[in-house]
């Protein structure tokens, strides 16, 4: 049996598209199909927020010309799956002629002749909106977002709104936009918001929006409260609005790929999970300011959290804490979180430094993630047999808000309310175990 495999992003499926998976089909008895995943595809140097990989894998299988579909997901995978899949021909479109010779050695190449006069790229353009993007708050993430925002198709940051007139108008001319003291008049001026304010203004900030039927991005922590998170995010459906957490973590490649390996069983049964992150700030800051919620259960909590909740779920029995606090601040807190049959713990610190990485243990092996793992671009599956364990490489880009950035436009093009990447009760948990915290439930200080 002869087979045969092609790649491609299959961004808004058209004519050209099928008619080179025909010519592949053609070319032998078995036709393998690499979709790329939605980060790994940057050949027009803008992330797409389309069609995501699951929506564009069934527009594949549509055609009825692939016997078969894989994900194409890092560097260097051509050479491993056409030896993996023992194949005789690579078959690609012939814009690009020449670009993979390189695998003659391990197959045969063959440029197919492309349709004329369509492509994604022309289909993108012509319906492609722009969305005027606002950004609420003007400290260090929102310096970050705004070149971030350039690499997504179809994100456009206008304006920025701080009360504070100087930092405001100071903003706008380094990142060239508008400036706006007065939210309202700011609201009437966008499509979408990220909300990058200090963290007890998020609530007011966010169900504004909403009520003016803005979508909205959120940096982290969310909310401090329970009630506060699920009021918003019953709002937000109630009038059919994306609302989503802006945990970046949660979004990048590597740390995805991490939850499906743990979620498929690579580990076996998961039974602890220890995170831990610190970064040493020295005052006067926002961070270490107790009238500001700083500290470091509101600064990197959310993010911990996130990867515990993620990979242990919701349905935690309970948490305790303990802190060292400085100036009416926790400078540190270690928190242990039980489940019916697994637990977790996390480190933080703002004036204590720890190791900074991730480790997942199960019955058959442990994820190891070296610090800083919150911004994951390796991680390592260990076993007891050292022979068996595997290293997994993945490209971070930029600051990494592009992957939320990505994700927030693609619900907001695509109409979807939720994402699984973080989905809204793990939020909602978050934001619930950050209050008990707040509320000094099983609190010990040291």
């Amino acid at each position: 049996m002869k087979k045969v495999i092609t790649y491609g992003t299959y961004d808004l499926l058209h004519q050209g598209h099928i008619n080179i998976l025909r010519r592949a089909k053609e070319l032998g008895d078995y036709l393998i199909v690499g979709v790329t995943s939605d980060s790994f595809d940057r050949g027009r140097g803008k992330l797409n927020v389309r069609n995501n990989v699951l929506e564009r894998v069934e527009a594949v299988k549509a055609t009825g010309y692939a016997d078969e579909v894989i994900i194409e997901d890092y560097l260097g995978q051509k050479i491993d799956d056409i030896q993996k899949y023992d194949v005789d021909i690579f078959a690609i479109g012939s814009d690009w002629v020449g670009k993979f010779d390189y695998l003659n050695e391990y197959c045969k190449v063959v440029y197919l002749p492309r349709t004329e006069g369509i492509s994604s790229t022309m289909l993108r353009a012509e319906s492609q909106t722009t969305y005027r993007i606002g950004i609420v708050g003007s400290g260090r993430i929102a310096h970050r977002f705004v070149p971030e925002s350039k690499v997504v198709n179809g994100a456009e940051v206008t304006g920025v709104m701080n009360p504070d007139k100087e930092n405001a108008e100071a903003f706008a001319q380094i990142h060239g936009l508008t400036a706006y003291t007065g939210y309202d008049q700011f609201l009437q001026n966008v499509d979408l918001v990220y909300v990058a304010s200090p963290h007890l203004t998020h609530y007011d900030y966010v169900k504004q929006a909403l009520l003016a039927d803005k979508h909205v991005l959120c940096e982290i922590p969310f909310v401090l409260s329970k009630e506060q998170a699920l009021e918003l995010y019953h709002l937000a459906e109630d009038r059919n609005l994306v609302l989503m957490e802006a945990s970046k973590t949660a979004y990048c490649p590597a740390f995805g790929h991490i939850v499906t390996l743990v979620k498929s069983g690579i580990i076996g049964d998961v039974v602890d999970v220890k995170a831990s992150l610190s970064k040493m700030v020295p005052p006067p800051t926002r961070e270490l300011d107790a009238m500001q919620a700083g500290g470091a259960m509101t600064e990197h909590a959310p993010l911990t959290l996130l990867a515990i909740i993620k990979l242990l779920g919701v349905e935690w029995k309970d948490v305790d804490f303990h802190s060292r606090i400085e100036n009416g601040v926790d400078i540190y807190t270690k928190g242990v979180v039980n489940y019916p049959h697994s637990t977790a713990s996390f480190t933080l610190g703002i004036g204590v430094k720890t190791e900074g990485n991730l480790v997942i243990s199960g019955t058959k092996g442990y994820i190891y993630v070296p610090a800083p793992w919150w911004l994951t671009d390796f991680f390592e599956v260990r076993y007891e047999d050292q022979t068996k364990n595997k290293k997994y490489f993945y490209s971070y880009d930029g600051e990494g808000l592009r992957y939320e950035i990505q994700e927030w436009l693609s619900m907001v093009v695509n109409e979807r309310r939720s994402c699984y990447k973080l989905r809204r009760r793990e939020s909602v948990a978050i934001a619930e175990i950050i209050e008990k915290y707040r509320n000094k439930e099983n609190v010990t200080i040291l």
